[in-house]
């Protein structure tokens, strides 16, 4: 009986200790991701890239305005922390880095449309409005004339 109670103990405790593993493992490897990410594209001059061609490309501005009016209170991610967790979650890491790599050579079109559809596979609808109204937030809210 006392072996069984120490069983069973050890089980719960480990238990435990994989389920903060876990958390924590995400939470480092996001915060991670996110910097390296943030980082190469201030560097790089990505972002003002990216600002560019949101500018004239009519549907992806619409695609992206799409999260001005999200509710934040409603969404699952309000940062890119957050959103860098959740993508995690839903894709392996190989699968991130590929895009990561396709995004910084170059995508075309059709290439986009496949993330997009990729990305819709995968994630909730309230997963994409959050994700909408996060790039609304970064490449909109403070460049208006980003998306006009």
């Amino acid at each position: 009986m006392r072996f069984l109670k120490a069983l069973i103990a050890t089980v719960i405790i480990l238990g435990l200790l994989a389920i903060g593993v876990y958390y924590v493992g995400t939470n480092l490897i996001a915060d991670q991701v996110m910097d390296k990410v943030t980082t190469e594209l201030e560097s790089s001059g990505q972002l003002e890239a990216i600002k560019q061609e949101v500018k004239n490309d009519p549907e992806l501005r619409a695609l992206i305005e799409e999260g001005k009016n999200a509710d934040p209170s409603k969404l699952p991610f309000q940062t890119k922390e957050g959103a860098t967790r959740a993508l995690i979650k839903k894709f392996d890491v190989s699968e991130l880095n590929e895009l990561q790599s396709q995004a910084r050579n170059g995508m075309t079109a059709e290439q986009q449309q496949q993330l997009l559809n990729k990305l819709q596979s995968r994630l909730s609808e309230e997963e994409m409005l959050a994700l909408k109204a996060l790039a609304y937030k970064e490449l909109c809210a403070s460049d208006e004339s980003a998306c006009r």
